[in-house]
């Protein structure tokens, strides 16, 4: 392999510094960053994606859906590589969290601009809208969009600030939203060889392990309700004796007592799962010392490699809910159940990721995704898909996120390897 094509100019994490620094700069939220799915940050962050490829003379398009498309003029025939990643963020987030993969991307195709050559394949760079589910409670969006698997009861649901439908903020963007309800499939995967993702690890295994850069090789699914409200009743704290309370917080804290302790067992029995309850909240308009709650809202979700797995903590969820409602005189009443499949990654890109980071000297083992990533809408609509992860210390969505450089572009190299090897 010619030498000006494997190995990467170094001046371009240069510029992958400056564009982390102007994203940030430009949705920094006083805390952390904020790049609201649909809304204005994301669209700050795509605006200056955009400035800088078409600046380096990259062609770039957006699908019906508003992700960003980025490619060379000089592309060579084919069915192109994607590279792709989000571009939104949870609120008070981190500044690496999607926006590395749409960066690294980039990079490649800078590569190939600077030396003045065709990468050796088609290259297109995506750069998705929401993925995050922390805005209207569901995750995906731009890529289930593409697959014709965004629904109308998707885009009814609310902005967690503005109050506004997903189809209104789609709809102020130029999207045609009838096509989506229509579930029109807008992207067609025989037309894309693969859907390659770099992303940083939201957890602290490759820091703990001192992997600079992992292969992923599936993403975890989830089951969720962004709502449930325990229904009890109200009472005074010093008149109500314990037998006849129907006191709620303490039907929900013996619900996730119940269920910290079946995740315990399925986790000896060797299934693969984590369980959260990141939302859980007493009534503020009756909030007092003396008052007896008499309901508390709270979210539930499960993720796992194993669509088995998923459905039986669901199933047993619900049965303490009823066991509990039952002992306690409390209701639990649920609004929409969310589900986003797991996926697994393709073998091969598995594989030349790999020997990618055995050629570059990088210590690493392969290993599974506790996050979701788009790559997984992509896996499951039958496109081969991969994933590359990048050590980032102090977890992910926080505004602590700490990738470092030079492990970032360890990992974009090991995606440039892998892409000239396929």
């Amino acid at each position: 392999m010619d030498k000006a094509v494997e190995e990467l100019d170094p001046s371009l994490l240069a510029i992958a510094q400056e564009l982390f620094e102007q994203v940030r700069v430009a949705t920094f939220d006083g805390v952390g960053v904020s790049r609201a799915s649909y809304g204005e940050g994301e669209t700050r962050a795509m605006a200056i994606i955009e400035a800088h490829a078409r600046a380096a003379g990259l062609i770039c398009e957006f699908d019906p859906v508003q992700n960003l498309v980025i490619r060379a003029p000089d592309e060579p025939l084919g069915a192109p590589v994607l590279i792709g990643s989000h571009l939104d963020s949870v609120p008070q987030g981190g500044n690496f969290d999607g926006l590395a993969g749409v960066v690294a991307g980039l990079l490649i195709l800078l590569h190939y601009r600077r030396r003045n050559i065709a990468p050796p394949r088609p290259v297109h760079v995506l750069a998705l809208r929401g993925e995050e589910s922390a805005w209207y409670g569901k995750a995906y969006m731009g890529s289930l969009a593409l697959i014709g698997q965004l629904t109308a009861t998707d885009l009814d649901l609310k902005h967690r600030e503005s109050g506004r439908t997903l189809r209104e903020d789609m709809q102020a963007l130029g999207i045609a939203t009838a096509r989506i309800e229509a579930g029109e499939r807008l992207f067609d995967p025989a037309t894309v060889a693969a859907y390659l993702e770099l992303h940083i690890e939201q957890g602290p295994t490759m820091v703990a392990r001192k992997w600079a850069v992992a292969p992923v090789t599936g993403i975890r699914g989830n089951l969720r309700h962004n709502r449930i409200l325990c229904k009890g009743e109200t009472g005074h704290s010093g008149a109500v004796p314990r037998w006849l309370r129907r006191d709620a917080v303490l039907a929900v804290a013996e619900l996730m007592t119940r269920l910290d302790e079946h995740w315990r067992v399925l986790q000896q029995m060797g299934m693969d799962m984590v369980m959260t309850c990141g939302m859980l909240s007493t009534d503020p308009k009756s909030h007092a010392v003396s008052v007896i709650p008499g309901e508390v809202t709270f979210s539930f979700e499960v993720r796992s490699q194993e669509q088995e797995v998923l459905e039986r903590f669901h199933a047993l969820m619900k049965e303490e809910c009823e066991r509990i409602g039952r002992s306690r005189g409390v209701e639990f009443q649920f609004d929409r159940r969310l589900y986003a499949a797991p996926a697994t990654m393709d073998p091969g890109w598995v594989d030349r990721f790999t020997q990618a980071c055995e050629s570059l000297g990088i210590d690493m083992e392969p290993i599974p995704s506790g996050a979701g990533h788009d790559a997984a809408v992509f896996a499951n609509a039958g496109v081969a898909s991969g994933m590359v992860f990048v050590r980032n210390d102090r977890g992910s969505h926080n505004p602590h996120e700490a990738m470092d450089p030079q492990d970032f572009f360890r990992g974009v190299a090991v995606l440039h390897r892998a892409i000239i090897a396929a």
